[in-house]
């Protein structure tokens, strides 16, 4: 983790996510249309499967850090690839991905019906989903798989040297610009020999308040940090101290639920504030799905004042684990079965890399997402592949004595007539 504000664990698993079609918080517009069937299963699959992933990284998660993830960003990489996998490969990530009975066409329908409904729901929020297939150059990746990610998917697919030194930095490239520069890096350099494919998924999010913080309001103030310390935040407040305002707001014995709208209400920002005497963990565990619809299903106008600090972080982690623990360890091995993926098979998942942003001030929200699926194969312990296209260190030596005559290194080679 990197430039970690210690001021609130952050509670937005769903920015970007539209939970239901009519849990949406007064929005001022209709809809453009209701969501299909499959699309409400689908979401309603999203929301489950991130609470489920949020408690296993936070299970994980070592101290009392920040952590923030996007469940439609993860969700959309796996579905990418669970397009490649059979048998029980493709049993185990449906069930992971809380996907149940549904079969892969309607959901690979509900991904591409949702791709175009979000981003166009408020013309005032900018909403951005980009997905993109970079495979290893020669590889005999199946068709039809690479047509199913562009039709459902919209993805971007392009056949790369990998052993070039301009393969990573362009993979990069592409989330640099698709996150607006938020999320510079996701794959490593140079790319390991072994890896024959990345699944990518950006998600980018930006919407300012539909009733905005006063920042004349915003003053110093006081954030607990789990354990009993105390830092310093600047709290933003709204009202003032003299006036009460209208929220969507609900409370019971366990917590203090409000909705922050956007733009026209269509995406909102949920906060979730534990009661007195309750830790955040604890309230986290007892979350699914089906008690945070009737947390928003009861959210009701009332009067009310808010502080909330303002913030800042950056997120990482490396997914192997938690999705493991759900129940997809099988595609984590050779044992793995994506031959829809690639002529023979052989392939299974490597990493699944998840970076995250997200910024809060007093005008509204940015946050992007970025998860890569990394696809690798065997490689036979008798061979390998050594690509010497970076700087290197040689020398010149007597076997019999084994004295050393020369040593060097190039990093320039640049050729002397």
């Amino acid at each position: 983790m990197s430039k970690i504000t210690k001021l609130l664990p952050v509670l937005l698993l769903c920015v970007g996510i539209l939970h239901c079609s009519d849990t949406v918080t007064n929005p001022r517009d209709e809809p453009p249309r209701a969501l299909t069937q499959a699309e409400l299963q689908t979401v309603s699959a999203f929301n489950d499967f991130g609470f489920e992933l949020f408690r296993r990284v936070i299970q994980e998660d070592e101290g009392d850090t920040n952590v923030f993830v996007s469940p439609l960003s993860i969700s959309m990489a796996l579905g990418m690839t669970m397009n490649g996998a059979r048998g029980t490969t493709e049993d185990a990530m449906k069930s992971t991905l809380e996907f149940g009975e549904m079969d892969i066409a309607d959901i690979n329908e509900a991904y591409q019906g949702l791709m175009e409904l979000l981003p166009g729901l408020d013309p005032e929020v900018l909403f951005e989903v980009a997905n993109s297939i970079w495979y290893r150059m020669g590889e005999n990746i199946r068709e039809e798989f690479l047509a199913a990610c562009r039709t459902y998917f919209d993805a971007d697919v392009t056949e790369i040297n990998f052993g070039s030194p301009d393969a990573a930095p362009t993979i990069n490239a592409w989330v640099d610009d698709k996150t607006h520069g938020k999320i510079k890096k996701i794959v490593g350099d140079p790319i390991p020999a072994d890896i024959v494919m990345y699944l990518i998924n950006a998600i980018y999010f930006k919407g300012t308040w539909t009733d905005e913080f006063d920042p004349g309001l915003t003053h110093d103030d006081t954030f607990y940090l789990p354990k009993g310390a105390q830092v310093s935040c600047r709290m933003m407040a709204r009202p003032d101290e003299e006036k009460l305002v209208e929220f969507e707001y609900f409370a019971d014995n366990e917590a203090q639920v409000i909705d922050l709208p956007y733009a026209k209400g269509w995406y909102t920002m949920t906060l979730v504030l534990p009661a007195g005497g309750i830790d955040l963990e604890s309230l986290i565990a007892g979350i699914d799905g089906e008690k945070w619809k009737a947390w928003t299903d009861s959210l009701s106008t009332r009067e009310g004042r808010l502080l909330m600090p303002k913030f800042e972080t950056t997120y990482e982690i490396e997914l192997k684990d938690a999705l493991t623990a759900l129940g997809m360890g099988l595609a984590f091995t050779p044992a793995a079965d994506f031959s829809g993926m690639r002529e023979g098979g052989g392939l299974w998942i490597d990493k699944v890399k998840h970076k995250t942003y997200v910024s809060v001030d007093e005008a509204g929200t940015e946050a992007a997402a970025v998860t890569s699926v990394g696809m690798i194969e065997w490689v036979d312990p008798e061979t390998f592949i050594m690509h010497v296209n970076r700087p290197f260190l040689f020398a010149i030596r007597e076997k019999h004595s084994g004295t050393i005559l020369f040593i060097g290194k190039i990093t320039d080679t640049g050729y002397l007539e």
